[in-house]
């Protein structure tokens, strides 16, 4: 399986200081890969990165090639042509990245037409429709006029999923996507998450602190710490054998239904 995308010595950095250090990994066409880490290890910046969106004041350096092409060599409309269309990024929270002003159907669709020179209002509308049905809204010809606040937290992150999809992206990179859900939505979404990887082929970068929510998703791994990449490899051999102490406890701090009852015989036994 070829490399999708390549990142080699990615450093980004505020007046010289490096919030991400030199870091290198891969993601296969259709491969998933997960980047864990705590808050502040760099996690987010990596992706911001890859798509060309660092905030003002940050200098980036190091390779970021994206089917054979170098990302960073790109000028900003260059990535204008990649970003959205080629890579696609779903952010942790849908309600402040969707306008409440405008309908799902119509943010869905400008972001289709930016991507579809030619393409008229009707067909984007349909695209947009057929997107939502994808992601298993229901009603989607009805829904599609109704705006973000009409939609529960999962429902809005579904209508993020579509608008993601709507281009069919090569990549999609999904962002702490499952942040703010109860657990039956969070599996929902990491389900549907699974289910757009394998239909569509797309690969995926899964972005999360939690290394419970990337276990149902990713082949690979790697796991960030100040920056830097403590500890990678596949999914099974992480969760099977860490290698660093940082990894470990990340993976002692995910709850264990054994431990739970555990402790309820034991609660039991005393009483």
């Amino acid at each position: 399986m070829s490399d999708l995308l390549r990142v080699r010595g990615l450093t980004v950095a505020f007046d010289g200081v490096p919030v991400v250090d030199a870091i290198d990994f891969t993601v296969p066409r259709g491969g998933a890969l997960g980047i864990v880490g705590e808050s502040g290890s760099g996690k987010s910046m990596t992706s911001l990165a890859i798509m060309g969106l660092l905030p003002k004041g940050a200098t980036r350096a190091g390779s970021v090639t994206f089917d054979g092409g170098e990302l960073t060599a790109l000028n900003e409309r260059g990535m204008r042509a990649v970003r959205g269309d080629k890579i696609a990024m779903v952010f942790q929270d849908p309600l402040s990245s969707l306008n409440p002003y405008y309908t799902v159907g119509a943010q869905i669709t400008e972001a289709y037409r930016a991507h579809r020179s030619g393409v008229s209002r009707k067909a984007a509308r349909r695209a947009a429709i057929e997107a939502m049905e994808r992601v298993h809204i229901r009603d989607a010809a009805r829904r599609v006029d109704e705006y973000p606040h009409q939609f529960s937290g999962g429902m809005r992150q579904r209508v993020m999923i579509a608008m993601a999809l709507s281009t069919e992206p090569d990549l999609i990179i999904a962002d702490e996507p499952t942040t703010a859900l109860d657990v039956t939505v969070q599996a929902q979404i990491l389900d549907l998450l699974a289910e757009v990887r394998r239909d569509t082929g797309a690969a995926l970068i899964l972005i999360t602190h939690d290394l419970a929510v990337v276990s149902e998703v990713a082949d690979s791994l790697i796991v960030m710490r100040h920056g830097k990449v403590a500890e990678s490899g596949t999914a099974e051999q992480i969760f099977s054998d860490p290698r660093h102490p940082y990894t470990r406890a990340l993976l002692d701090a995910v709850p264990r239904i054994d431990d739970e009852i555990g402790a309820l015989q034991t609660l039991g036994e005393d009483t």
